[in-house]
């Protein structure tokens, strides 16, 4: 099983987007593992994006996700950082698929609503930020023969 962090941005929080957010993901087959509504310190943000130090919209990141609450949350399931990122939609919200939640609710990419790890890798790292290994949950769901193969 694959795992993916996912990051329901300001935005998305002062617009009261959570709950559709978890419901995509939920619909989709995904297994929620873990979740915290929490405001996002200064070190972390930094290390959360530590990539992007140094390019011009750097310091705008940092300022944009610790400026209100975020809602963190893990997902696993087959394939799930593709499937996450296709829900999700482009980077860009109005290059996004027509059922995506970017398309959907989003316009700018400032303002993009969410985040959601690039890659299988990039999912572990981001993990080991946001959430201490004993936050992650392991259970199944009497669903999961239904929706994942083997």
């Amino acid at each position: 099983m694959e795992r993916s962090l996912v990051l329901v941005k300001p935005d998305g929080v002062q617009r009261g987007l959570i709950g559709e957010v978890i419901a995509r993901f939920e619909r989709r087959g995904l297994r929620l593992v873990a979740a915290k509504f929490m405001q996002v310190s200064l070190e972390l943000a930094k290390q959360h994006y530590a990539e992007h130090e140094g390019k011009p919209f750097y310091d705008g990141l940092i300022a944009y996700i610790t400026s209100a609450p975020v809602m963190a949350m893990v997902w696993e399931g087959p394939n799930a950082v593709a499937a996450i990122r296709q829900t999700v939609g482009s980077t860009k919200p109005v290059e996004s698929a027509p059922g995506t939640i970017r398309h959907d609710f989003a316009l700018e990419v400032g303002r993009n609503l969410i985040h959601a790890s690039d890659k299988p890798e990039t999912g572990i790292r981001e993990m080991g930020l946001w959430f201490k290994a004993d936050e992650l949950v392991e259970w199944k769901r009497e669903v999961d023969r239904w929706v994942f193969e083997g």
